[in-house]
């Protein structure tokens, strides 16, 4: 199954990106995360994030904040010596 992801969100500008891409057995936030990651990676200038749709019309965006939230606690937490 595919998702359709849509990501609105604001650098120098207001900005779309959207693209259909292969569920594989995940959720579509976490679709929406690696392709918000690499839309940043990308980027020169620091985009800030105003909307995530997927399936067209199913807004995920505080999803996937959460997600992201999520993963750099882990990330932050998960390298302390003690």
């Amino acid at each position: 199954m595919n998702v359709v992801i849509e990501i609105h969100y604001k650098a120098d500008s207001r900005a779309l990106q959207a693209g259909t891409f292969p569920l594989r057995g995940r959720k579509p936030e976490q679709v929406a995360l690696e392709f918000w990651k690499q839309i940043k990676k990308e980027m020169s200038y620091h985009a800030v994030l105003e909307k995530i749709l997927a399936f067209g019309d199913k807004d995920i965006t505080q999803l996937v904040i959460d997600l992201e939230k999520e993963e750099w606690n882990k990330s932050m937490y998960d390298n302390l010596p003690f």
